[in-house]
């Protein structure tokens, strides 16, 4: 016999609490238990979100083993218990999320080439697509009887080199410098290299002229080139490649300025094919379909016309999304289409949350690597936001069409699309300022037009267009095509051009991201009070996000770049840098502005082959001293330079002797470090690459060395 414990018994007490709290957390799950099932492909997201933090090959299987451990844990829990079923499972999911992406990297990843090589390539073209904005053609090269170069290398090739016969198939041969897919030029910049090394891209390059072919392709472009170019060739102006994008999910027609007007006025999702156009053409298809089919009268009495066209839509669905290049937007829109379909045959609300959950996990679990993708996070999180908003009882209640004046009807449709186009704006904002540093602020509004605009009118027309060109009749369709997209330019250009269409934050830390990720996710899937638990740290998150300080210097991972933010805005080393080298500085910093030339500065004195400059920060004045040419520097003046430095920076790599206060950023060691961001207020040095990082796509170095700071006890001075 065995006497229960006294409450005043400290250990009863801590027994006591304990089973009220387990009591407390069970009734919560019960009351949830309808939304258990959609922390599924979050659970799944982070075990492959960890392998992509974590940066080698111990951590990731001792996080698979942490995971292996909670799971068995959980078993001491009671049987029956929910609580027991949400950890064993989340466990389980993360560790297998975790060795699916592993494992997918080992086996199906191209490495990168270990270092720049200028070459002459024998290769067949496997792929050609067109880049028109750009005026160049990029082709997939696989090299022949080069084993010391990648399975798959990719080359630009300027319009004016292109040679008769390139396409699928042909054997070319020419001359390049080639390179390893590029790594982010700057913390927080965008990784191509990540992206390469899952799409079998192991080096790029431009091919320099002559381009010779060797062996001239036989096989017709496929049916996505031939629709883009029919596109490009029946519209004229800068609606050509909205058409094409809107058609074929290519947007290499679209000019560079057009682009970032739609970025900036949050319409850059009509470009890509995702949920919007899916749906809209299996809409139209099984519209078409019903009508015609009930012209039957056998068919309309005795036919199951909704199932028919149902299944006509999916076919439709499915042909446009392989049309399209079948990218992870149009991938998840048509699996959620077909679920609703399937939903809808048999007879169930399908529009749920858990559609979009199922869509997740097929994502998912064939191409992990999209999860840290900006257009997987944007999509699936825009949709749960709209469902989410669309599950709300009161938000349900007041959208709910009813017998009303046609004023009044039209104020709620005006409501509800203000409501539904805030909540994604709101949504989105954590994923735009962490991989773009920008978020729109105006996109509620431009899209109350652009959607309409785009899903009525454009789409059907380019349809029709399409349609009559078979017949030779499609001129005046493709004119009203064109008035209508330079209607929804016009809203992306003077939505863009307003002081408030943006709101810019520097590079925001992986772990706020991930805090406020967690937050929102909490309030979108949760039904009860709980969900307002994930209030507080989606506050917090984008508090640190938005007060985040902004770097006082930038430099790219080859040292020629170097911008320096001044109190008057910011300056950039090499005034002659291009279009891509000052965004990835502007987005970066958080800067809107134009980036002035350093040697135009008052504080900044340059020569042709050096630029010093004095630079207030942390409470103390910083000296800065950058090389500008390859010319060799006599040892005497440039040692005590240096030594009157507190940070040099240089493209060269510099002699030992060479030594300035704080730190020295040459050639051997950004060659390590990548690009630098740097705050002189708290002395944080941040980098593009991590020590020991062990990811594939990472090209190997010899040693990882930390950054040479020399300290001195003399303060720096203005000479």
């Amino acid at each position: 016999m065995a006497f229960a414990p006294r409450q005043t018994s400290l250990a009863g007490g801590i027994a006591l609490a304990g089973a009220r709290s387990f009591a407390s957390l069970e009734a919560v799950l019960e009351r949830e238990r309808e939304q258990i099932g959609l922390w599924v492909p979050v659970a799944l997201g982070a075990g492959i979100a960890a392998w992509f933090i974590l940066p080698s090959a111990a951590q990731w299987f001792a996080f698979c083993c942490a995971m292996l451990s909670f799971g068995c844990t959980a078993l001491f829990l009671p049987q029956g218990a929910r609580i027991r079923q949400v950890v064993l499972a989340g466990a389980l999911l993360a560790c297998f999320g975790c060795v699916l992406i592993w494992g997918k990297a080992m086996l199906f990843g191209q490495p990168p080439m270990a270092r720049p090589l200028f070459t002459q390539v024998a290769g067949e073209v496997r792929s050609v697509q067109a880049v028109p904005a750009q005026a160049m053609v990029r082709a997939m090269i696989r090299p022949i009887a080069r084993p010391d170069l990648p399975a798959t290398i990719r080359v630009n090739i300027a319009e004016v080199d292109v040679p008769a016969g390139l396409g699928a198939g042909a054997v070319i041969r020419f001359r390049s410098r080639l390179m390893p897919p590029a790594q982010p030029s700057l913390p927080g910049g965008y990784d191509f290299a990540l992206r390469a090394y899952f799409l079998g891209i192991g080096a790029t390059g431009k091919a320099l002229k002559p381009v010779e072919v060797l062996k001239a392709s036989n096989a017709p472009p496929g049916l996505r080139a031939r629709l883009f170019s029919h596109i490009l060739s029946r519209v004229d102006g800068p609606a050509e490649g909205i058409a094409a994008a809107l058609a074929t999910g290519d947007q290499g027609a679209i000019a560079d300025a057009d682009a970032e007007a739609m970025r900036r006025s949050g319409l850059a999702h009509l470009l890509s094919i995702s949920g919007l156009h899916v749906t809209a053409l299996i809409g139209a298809v099984i519209f078409l379909l019903m009508r015609v089919l009930a012209l039957s009268r056998r068919a309309a009495l005795d036919w199951p016309l909704m199932m028919i066209a149902g299944a006509g839509g999916a076919l439709a669905g499915i042909g446009y999304t392989l049309l399209t290049g079948a990218e992870v937007p149009t991938v998840r829109s048509c699996v959620a289409a077909l679920l609703v379909l399937g939903g809808l045959a048999m007879g169930r609300d399908a529009i749920t949350l858990r559609l979009v959950a199922a869509g997740a996990i097929v994502v998912l679990v064939f191409w992990p690597e999209a999860l840290v993708g900006p257009s997987f996070q944007m999509s699936f999180m825009a949709v749960t936001a709209l469902v989410a908003l669309g599950e709300h009882r009161r938000f349900r209640a007041f959208a709910t069409a009813r017998d009303e004046r046609r004023w009044r009807k039209a104020a709620r449709l005006l409501a509800v699309t203000l409501a539904t186009g805030f909540a994604v704006e709101l949504a989105l904002m954590p994923i735009a300022l962490f991989h773009f540093h920008k978020a729109g602020l105006l996109g509620a509004f431009a899209n109350i037009v652009a959607i309409p605009l785009t899903t009525f009118v454009v789409m059907p027309l380019e349809a029709a267009a399409l349609l009559m060109d078979s017949v030779g009749a499609g001129a005046p369709f493709w004119w009203l095509t064109r008035q209508a997209l330079d209607l929804l330019l016009a809203i992306a250009h003077g939505v863009a051009g307003s002081p408030m269409a943006t709101m810019l934050a520097p590079t925001t830390s992986a772990a706020a991201f991930g805090i406020a990720m967690t937050g929102l996710l909490w309030m979108l899937l949760w039904r009860g009070r709980m969900r307002w638990w994930g209030a507080p740290p989606l506050v917090v998150a984008m508090a640190l996000a938005l007060l985040a300080p902004a770097p006082d210097l930038l430099v790219t991972g080859d040292g020629r770049h170097v911008a320096v933010r001044t109190a008057d805005g910011m300056a950039i080393l090499r005034d002659r840098a291009g279009d891509y080298v000052r965004d990835s500085f502007s987005e970066s910093a958080g800067f809107d502005g134009a980036l002035s030339a350093l040697a135009d500065h008052p504080a900044a004195r340059c020569s042709d082959d050096l630029c010093a400059m004095h630079l207030t920060g942390g409470g103390r004045k910083w000296r800065l001293l950058f090389t500008r040419s390859k010319v060799r520097i006599d040892r005497d003046p440039f040692e005590k330079q240096c030594a009157d430095a507190d940070i040099i920076v240089s493209d060269r790599r510099l002699p030992r002797w060479c030594r300035p206060r704080w730190l020295k950023a040459d050639s051997r060691l950004l060659r390590r470090t990548g690009g630098l961001s740097i705050d002189l207020r708290s002395g944080e040095v941040h980098t593009v690459l991590q020590p020991g990082d062990a990811h594939p796509w990472i090209a190997p170095a010899a040693g990882w060395p930390r950054p040479q700071l020399y300290r001195r006890s003399r303060p720096a001075s203005l000479p």
